[in-house]
C-alpha cells in the first residue's frame, strides 16, 4: 500500500457493516464569510447523511450563569509585564478589538476567565464596540492600576487576528502599523514581554466561575440532494483548495477552506461520496414504486456553463435525471411526482448524444478502463480545468455541463450509456417520416434488423440493410442525409439520400441504435445493465 492510500485510510473509517461505503470524518477548515470576506476557524464533523460545522465559543462550566454570553472581568496591572494580554483588529478595520495574545502566569492568564478571541465590549464602563484600534489601547494604557474589561467571545474572529507574534507583520513603520489589523499591542500595554510564551488561562479559585472553549454546533447540513461545488456559479472560475456545501433547497450555503489540495480533495471526495450514496438510497426508494420501463439510471447535481451556445458566461446549477425513455433537467432536485411532471426540459435519451471532453486525457476511453481496473482516477483536472460533457440535442443546440471529479463524470457517461441501452432495448424501433425524390416515405431504425425505408402510403418496403452494411454517411447540416450502404450481394456501395424534418434527431437515434446494438455482444456490459439489482435492492 502506498503512502497516500495508507493515510487516507488512518483520516476515514468506512463501517464495514454497510452495503454502502459511507465516509465519517472529522477536522479543522476554515468557513468564509460572504459578507465580511473573512474566514474563521470551524470545526467539521461528516456522518452519513449531515455535515455539522462546530464554531469555538466560550462557555460557562461551574458557577455564574451559563445563559450570558458576556463576561466582566478586574485587572490589576502588574509593574512588570503590564496586563498581559495583546490586541489586535479595530473599528477602522470593520472588526472588533479582539484578545490575540495571553502570556502565561501574567494576569490575564491568572484570572481564568480571558481567551484568545475574546472581543472587546467596554473597558471601565466605556463602550468600545466601535473604537480603533488605537483608541482601544490609550484607553487601556491610561485606566490606571486597575482595569474593568467587559468582553465576549467572537466566535467568526478572522484568522488574520490570531497570527503568532514571530508572524510576518506590518512594516515597522509606527504610522503603518497602527493602520493594520495585523498589528499586535503587545509590546505597548505589556512592555518587553516577548519572552513569555501564549498559553491557556490557569485554573481558576474552587468558589469562581470556571469557563472552558469548547466546539459548540452551529449549523447542520442536511447531505440528502445537497450538492458540493468548486465551481463558482454565475462565473467561469474554479476555486482554489476550496469549495462550497449547499443544501437542496439552496437555503443554507456555506464555503469551505483548506490549507492544502489534497486536505481539499479528500473532504470533497468523503462529502461526495455521502451525497451520492444518499442518493442512491433515493433511487432505490422511488424504483420500488415503479414499472420497469420508468426506472432511474443516475440523478444528481452538474454546473451548466452556457457559453458555448451564446456567448454568456454566466453559469447555473441544475439537477440531471436519468429516467426511463428521459433526460429530465431541472432548477432543483425533484421530491414528488409533481416535481418529475414539471421538469425545466426533457429529451428523449435516444435522440441526444452524449459527449464528454477530456482535454487532458490520452484517450477517450481513460477513465472505464481504470475504473474497469479497479483503480482509483485522479481526483484533480489539469492545468485548472473543469470535467465537462454536453448533452446534443439538435443543430446548434446543446447543454455543456461540468462535475467536480473524474468520477463523477465517468459515472454520468456509464451511465448515459446504460439508459440509453435499456430504452433502446424497451422501444425496439422508431420510425421517422421523410422525403426522397418529392416522395414521403417511412425510415424505421429497428434494434433486430436494422434499417428500413418505406412508402409512407402503401407501407411498401423500398430497401433493408443491416446495421453491418452501413459504411458511412455525410450530411448538409439541415435536412438533408446520405447513406452509404454495402450490397451484401455484389459487394458494391450504395447511396441512399433523404431529407428529414429534425435531421439531428434521426441522426442521433441512429447512433443510439448502433451503440446499443455494439454492447448487446459484450457480456461484460451486458452483465452491468441489471437495474433491478443495482437500483431496487
Amino acid at each position: 500500500m502506498n503512502v497516500a492510500g495508507k493515510k487516507q485510510r488512518e483520516l476515514i473509517e468506512r463501517p464495514a457493516s454497510l452495503l454502502v461505503p459511507t465516509w465519517t470524518k472529522s477536522g479543522i477548515a476554515l468557513l468564509y464569510n460572504k459578507e465580511t470576506r473573512n474566514t474563521y476557524d470551524v470545526r467539521l464533523k461528516l456522518t452519513k447523511e449531515v455535515l455539522t460545522i462546530q464554531k469555538l465559543d466560550v462557555v460557562c462550566t461551574r458557577g455564574g450563569d451559563p445563559r450570558l454570553n458576556h463576561r466582566t472581568v478586574v485587572l490589576r496591572r502588574q509593574s512588570a509585564g503590564g496586563l498581559g494580554l495583546s490586541i489586535k483588529g479595530g473599528a477602522e478595520h470593520k472588526v472588533p478589538v479582539v484578545i490575540s495574545k495571553i502570556f502565561k502566569d501574567q494576569v490575564a492568564d491568572q484570572t481564568g476567565r480571558l481567551f484568545v478571541g475574546d472581543a472587546m465590549l467596554q473597558i471601565n464602563g466605556i463602550n468600545v464596540d466601535n473604537c480603533t484600534h488605537e483608541e482601544v489601547v490609550n484607553l487601556l494604557r491610561s485606566a490606571g492600576d486597575e482595569v474593568t474589561i467587559t468582553v465576549r467571545y467572537f466566535r467568526e474572529v478572522p484568522s488574520f487576528l490570531k497570527l503568532p507574534l514571530d508572524s510576518p507583520g506590518p512594516p515597522s513603520d509606527q504610522s503603518s502599523r497602527g493602520s493594520s489589523p495585523q498589528f499586535d499591542s503587545g509590546l505597548h500595554l505589556n512592555g518587553n514581554s516577548s519572552n513569555t510564551a501564549p498559553s491557556s488561562p490557569s485554573s481558576p479559585p474552587a468558589n469562581e466561575p470556571k469557563y472552558e472553549k469548547r466546539w459548540l454546533d452551529a449549523v447542520s447540513l442536511p447531505l440528502v440532494m445537497a450538492r458540493v461545488s468548486r465551481y463558482k456559479a454565475e462565473r467561469d472560475v474554479l476555486r482554489s483548495n476550496s469549495f462550497e456545501v449547499c443544501t437542496m433547497d439552496g437555503a443554507s450555503s456555506n464555503i469551505l477552506q483548506f490549507c492544502t489540495a489534497a486536505e481539499c480533495t479528500d473532504w470533497l471526495q468523503a462529502i461526495s461520496t455521502n451525497i451520492s450514496d444518499l442518493t442512491l438510497d433515493q433511487m432505490k426508494m422511488i424504483n420500488r414504486n415503479c414499472s420497469p420501463g420508468d426506472q432511474i439510471v443516475h440523478m444528481g447535481w452538474v454546473c451548466e456553463n452556457p457559453q458555448a451556445t451564446n456567448g454568456s458566461s454566466l453559469s447555473t446549477f441544475k439537477f440531471l435525471a436519468l429516467r426511463g425513455p428521459s433526460l429530465y433537467i431541472f432548477r432543483s432536485p425533484p421530491v414528488n411526482a409533481t416535481d418529475w411532471e414539471n421538469a425545466e426540459t426533457m429529451y428523449n435519451l435516444y435522440e441526444v448524444l452524449f459527449k464528454v471532453h477530456k482535454p487532458w486525457m490520452a484517450e477517450d476511453c481513460w477513465i472505464q478502463a481504470r475504473l474497469y481496473l479497479g483503480l482509483q482516477p485522479d481526483e484533480e483536472p489539469r492545468d485548472g480545468e473543469p470535467f465537462c460533457f454536453s448533452i446534443l440535442v439538435g443543430h446548434g443546440q446543446s447543454h455543456t455541463f461540468s462535475v467536480e471529479m473524474t468520477s463523477d463524470l465517468a459515472a454520468w457517461e456509464k451511465s448515459f450509456q446504460r439508459a440509453v441501452f435499456v430504452e433502446v432495448q424497451r422501444v425496439g424501433s422508431k420510425t421517422y417520416l421523410c422525403s426522397s425524390q418529392g416522395k414521403v416515405l417511412c425510415f424505421t431504425i429497428d434494434f433486430g434488423s436494422g434499417f428500413t425505408c418505406s412508402e409512407s402510403s402503401s407501407q411498401n418496403i423500398l430497401w433493408r440493410y443491416k446495421f453491418s452494411q452501413l459504411k458511412g454517411s455525410s450530411d448538409d447540416g439541415k435536412t438533408r442525409v446520405k447513406l452509404l450502404f454495402k450490397n451484401a450481394e455484389n459487394r458494391q456501395i450504395e447511396m441512399k439520400e433523404l431529407e428529414f424534418a429534425n435531421l439531428t434527431a434521426v441522426l442521433h437515434c441512429i447512433h443510439s441504435f448502433i451503440a446499443a446494438k455494439v454492447a448487446s455482444v459484450d457480456p461484460v456490459f451486458v452483465n452491468s445493465q441489471s437495474i433491478s439489482g443495482k437500483y431496487m435492492s
